[in-house]
């Protein structure tokens, strides 16, 4: 990385003398000959003012600079006033830059002349800068270098070089945002992006209302069916006649209601940009996934309408789908979680899991130094207790299952079926709730379970903030304090308020919720400072923690751009498992015998009738180690094959079930029901002699 010119370099004694005294004063034209004359710094004669800035030529000094080859150089700095040099760059300080660059080699092209140095102050390496620029070096002109990212319109991308000619054009006055026409924010991240943004007024600035429409905001419907019958310009705010623009690029639109979007809340793309996000080579690949209970691929939940074989529905009904987690809300969040799983790379790092200890295994593995959350996870079980070291291959999958399971009973957490967190100062002083947010991060990004268990409180904080979130009773797990709030709440009178607050009064003088009785409405207010306090303020730093853990791999993040998507598997269980949704999920290997797979669905629907010893999420778990479907399918595709054997057998490593060959309906099912019920009563044996962490 390499940094513009900040402090005055150290002169050197042999002085290199490019011409006799000579007037400072530079000629602002090209030089009129017709040989091309060269940079002093770069040695290249190009004239490019989008990628090397304006080339200045002083025919009586014979002196040919690039801007940015000035500006970037380490060893000047503008001592001058902008009318003096070149844009106040002495040309005495130019002489000494060049002598000083002359003894410097460039770490690319191996020539001299290399002016800009590395940023980090103990890197020794130097660059022309046309040689960085084709390495892809990023040139600061001010400040630090962050990630090429808008800060003012999340996703919103941008080409380098369309940015810069913008800003050229535009100056430091009119450069802004195209999507949202913020500047402030936008210039100073584009600065750290390094593009260079000129103090000077905007190229139109002369022509009277030209390009007025950069700061307007577009409003035009582009999707290929507009179904509104006053034209694609009809625009009407807080209605599904608005005009949602592209939240990535700004330039196209839809009507809300022509692309199916409940709220102006929610997210949509464009095709062309949906083209950049979605249709690269991982993604492509990602397609061939199963997907949970459908038949419908990705791409489906891409498109900017309504699939046409859909029934039309009403937006109540819509909304009432997604909160029954249909099929369509499925397919959303698994396309986000396939975009999360992105990050990981092939190279692999291995956890040694102890089944009986999953915790204390999971923390050991996650906080070692070797560990990256980017890494592809391999699972490796051992027990404690075999003095011979085994190691047997285990299915990530489940090791997260197990893994979610025990944090959603851990004491981080109270409450029966919602949770939120609790205060465990041990927990909090051996950092165990920022660990707990990484463990759910990893989960998620590499395959495992919805989490189930979250209040919507507690969801609600991380996505809105604590201090835009109203808790509510049933979020309290303390039987005494949820009676302090009931009697407050149902207070009669007066005096009976202010008995109960000389009742309650040291406990109330504790946390800070004292107040001053005046009317019997005062109890409502009271009955709230109650409820923040003991589900928002006295977790405050728990609550922190666990919100850093949960940026591992970017997930608070996303969750925050999609919180419908993420509010179901955080908030609610999955739907049941059917007879229809296990025999859509298990694929059939070739050569498989025909009587053993009718037995096998037969057999689903006796389990579903409740004529079964075993449940469906026995057999899922049985087959895959997983007691539901991970958001994002699993991996391998779960699959059955039928074996010349008295009883199944799973596979969990490769989600494989090997169904039995029998000769009636009967021994099948007995077969099929003895082996999943004793295999798993022997696991939750084992498992069962470590308890709690």
């Amino acid at each position: 990385m390499a940094c513009g010119a900040a402090r005055e370099g150290k002169s050197d004694t042999a002085a290199l003398e490019l011409l006799p005294s000579a007037p400072r004063k530079m000629n602002e034209s090209k030089t009129g000959g017709s040989q091309n004359p060269t940079c002093v710094f770069c040695r290249k004669n190009d004239d490019c003012p989008i990628k090397y800035g304006e080339k200045k030529t002083n025919e009586k000094w014979n002196l040919t600079v690039h801007y940015y080859c000035l500006l970037m150089s380490s060893g000047i700095w503008q001592r001058g006033k902008e009318e003096e040099g070149v844009y106040g760059f002495l040309i005495e300080d130019i002489k000494k830059e060049v002598t000083r660059a002359s003894k410097l080699k460039c770490c690319i092209c191996k020539k001299t002349g290399a002016s800009i140095g590395c940023v980090t102050p103990r890197c020794k390496r130097s660059y022309h800068f046309p040689c960085g620029l084709q390495r892809e070096c990023i040139f600061q002109f001010t400040g630090n270098f962050a990630i090429l990212r808008s800060p003012c319109c999340k996703n919103a991308w941008f080409h380098r070089d369309c940015l810069q000619v913008q800003a050229i054009n535009a100056g430091m006055f009119f450069f802004r945002c195209t999507v949202c026409n913020n500047s402030d924010i936008f210039q100073k991240e584009m600065l750290r992006m390094g593009i260079h943004i000129p103090e000077k007024d905007a190229s139109w600035e002369l022509e009277e209302n030209a390009y007025q429409e950069l700061l307007q905001h577009y409003e035009h419907c582009d999707v290929r069916r507009c179904r509104c019958k006053e034209g694609r310009d009809y625009n009407v705010p807080d209605s599904k006649w608005e005009i949602k623009r592209c939240q990535c690029c700004g330039s196209r639109g839809t009507h809300l209601a022509c692309s199916s979007l409940q709220s102006w809340e929610q997210n949509w793309e464009c095709l062309e940009c949906r083209g950049i996000l979605y249709n690269s080579g991982d993604f492509q690949k990602a397609k061939k996934h199963t997907l949970p209970s459908t038949n419908v691929g990705i791409t489906d939940c891409l498109l900017e309408e309504s699939s046409p074989k859909l029934p039309r529905q009403s937006p109540g009904a819509q909304r009432e789908d997604l909160l029954r987690q249909g099929s369509k809300f499925r397919r959303d969040i698994s396309t986000l979680i396939i975009e999360l799983g992105f990050q990981i790379k092939k190279k692999a790092k291995r956890l040694f899991i102890n089944k009986a200890n999953i915790w204390n295994s999971a923390l050991d593995g996650f906080r070692n130094h070797n560990f990256n959350p980017s890494y592809t996870i391999e699972i490796a079980y051992v027990n404690e207790n075999d003095h011979f070291g085994k190691e047997q291959p285990g299915s990530k999958q489940e090791f997260l299952s197990l893994l979610m399971q025990q944090l959603e009973n851990s004491p981080l957490f109270e409450g029966s079926l919602s949770k939120n967190l609790s205060l465990n100062s041990q927990a909090l002083k051996e950092n165990l709730y920022y660990e707990a947010g990484k463990m759910l991060a990893i989960s998620l990004v590499h395959g495992g379970p919805s989490p189930g268990f979250f209040s919507k409180t507690l969801f609600n904080c991380l996505v809105y903030g604590p201090e835009s979130t109203q808790p509510i009773l049933d979020d309290v797990s303390d039987f005494d304090v949820a009676q302090i709030i009931i009697r407050i709440n149902t207070a009669a009178t007066v005096a009976d308020l202010n008995s109960l607050l000389n009742e309650y009064y040291n406990y109330l003088e504790l946390i800070g919720c004292l107040r001053l009785i005046t009317s019997l409405s005062d109890k409502y207010r009271l009955a709230k400072d109650i409820l923040v306090y003991h589900v928002i303020k006295r977790v405050q730093a728990p609550f922190e923690s666990f919100k850093q853990g949960l940026r591992t791999l970017g997930v608070l993040e996303k969750i925050q751009t999609y919180p419908e998507a993420f509010c179901n598997i955080f908030c609610h269980k999955p739907e049941n498992l059917s007879t229809k949704i296990l025999s859509d999920l298990f694929t059939v290997h070739t050569l498989s015998d025909v009587q053993a797979l009718g037995f096998w669905n037969s057999y689903l629907q006796a389990v579903e009738d409740g004529k079964s010893t075993v449940t469906m999420e026995d057999i899922l778990i049985f087959a895959t180690g997983c007691s539901s479907i991970p958001p994002a399918g699993f991996k391998p595709t779960p699959s059955i094959e039928c074996l010349h054997m008295d009883f199944p057998v799973g596979n969990k490593f490769n989600n494989c079930l090997a169904l039995p060959i029998t000769s009636t309906y009967k021994e099948f099912q007995e077969n099929m029901d003895f082996a999943i019920k004793n295999t798993l009563r022997l696991e939750k044996e084992e498992n069962s002699h470590f308890i709690g962490h």
